[in-house]
């Protein structure tokens, strides 16, 4: 009888990781059979999809609310799902808005619950960790600071490694992609891989880049997008917007690309953050939310910084533009002091080694997949 494992990976970096963890475990238990909620990576690993990541990535209470019949409906799906095929495990990665209420049901059904990069508690609320131990069988997390936090709570966690430090490492050693752009002064624009987040982002972003270029006459710029979709969406918002540079391409896929080729990026805050850091691109963060969703994030965030790089250094290392602060000046301003060998330019390097070393190099797909094996 073939083993049964459900996977759920609701946005699109998890989607990524959970691949890697999948491609792995193929090798050792080749005839397992993996289903439930992933994008394209999962998909070309050979993943039945009951949930596209497309429908799955919605960021803030507001937008989680407005979508609230939805998500119920899914988690109904799933768990109708786990009663038919009876799992031999689940792996859930990220998402804890969903896959902590997943975790909860799979626990009353006796699935054992293997939980991969662990809910930011340390940011949001250290009170969830005792239901965490409650309904998790293993926990195992990406950040080595993330063990100690666990520390007498009768969760098994395991640090296993940052998977982007391996993907990144994989592909620095690549050949290079020709790209489109339209000039040698290159600056990337990674708006984010959600709707909410186009919507939003992309408007500040494309007008810092009509001001850099006041600066920078030969500008050219790349918006990267994850996906065929998005890309569809940035389009439109870039025929909509009337502040835009003359030199624009939008690509798809090729998001890395991008960065590694970009002398400057600003970057929408997320896994991709730390990836640019990796590759080592210089970047600013910037983020923009709905009134609400940022007014609930202040009140409940314990943490100074949101973004993975100044995290982990403990430290600013990028700068954060958010909310009401992401204006095109500031943006501007900002990615125009990393577009040579500036001071600020040399010190964001040097976090960024510190940033590399503190990370590791354990291959985390290798090691999640053997844990999962059991």
């Amino acid at each position: 009888m073939k083993k049964s494992i459900l996977i759920v990976a609701g946005e699109i970096s998890g989607d990524l990781h959970a691949a890697g963890v999948v491609r792995e475990f193929k090798k050792k238990s080749p005839g397992t059979e993996f289903w439930g909620i992933g994008g394209d990576h999962l998909a070309e690993q050979g993943v039945e999809l009951l949930q596209h990541t497309d429908r799955m990535g919605v960021m803030g209470i507001g937008e989680v609310l407005k979508q609230y019949s939805f998500f119920k409906g899914v988690l109904k799906q799933i768990c109708a799902e786990v009663d038919r095929r009876k799992p031999d495990a689940a792996l859930l990665v990220d998402y804890p808005g969903f896959n902590m209420r997943l975790a909860a049901e799979l626990k009353k059904r006796g699935v054992k619950v293997y939980y991969y990069i662990s809910p930011k508690v340390w940011a949001w609320n250290k009170k969830r960790i005792p239901k965490m131990a409650k309904v998790i069988d293993r926990l195992m997390v990406i950040f080595p600071f993330e063990v100690d936090l666990f520390k007498g709570s009768g969760l098994k966690v395991d640090f296993v490694g940052n998977p982007l430090v391996e993907q990144i490492d994989d592909f620095l050693s690549s050949d290079w992609k020709s790209l489109p752009w339209q000039s040698d002064r290159l600056i990337a624009l990674l708006p984010g891989s959600r709707k909410q987040e186009i919507e939003r982002i992309l408007p500040a972003i494309l007008s810092a880049a009509k001001l850099l270029e006041k600066t920078f006459p030969d500008a050219s710029f790349i918006i990267a997008s994850p996906n065929d979709r998005i890309k569809k969406l940035v389009e439109e918002k870039i025929f909509q917007c009337l502040e835009k540079p003359a030199r624009l391409d939008v690509v798809c896929g090729e998001a890395r690309e991008v960065m590694r080729q970009a002398q400057a990026a600003m970057v929408a805050s997320g896994t991709a953050t730390l990836e640019t850091a990796l590759i080592g691109t210089p970047h600013i963060l910037v983020y923009k939310t709905s009134a609400f969703t940022y007014w609930f994030a202040k009140s409940v965030v314990k943490i100074s910084h949101i973004g993975l790089v100044n995290i982990i250094a403990g430290r600013t290392v990028c700068p954060e533009l958010i909310q009401d602060a992401a204006t095109a000046e500031a943006l501007a301003t900002e990615t125009g002091k990393l577009m040579a060998d500036t001071p600020e330019q040399r010190a964001m390097l040097a976090g960024y080694a510190e940033v590399r070393q503190l990370l590791g190099a354990k291959k985390a797909a290798e090691n999640v997949a053997s844990i999962l094996c059991g």
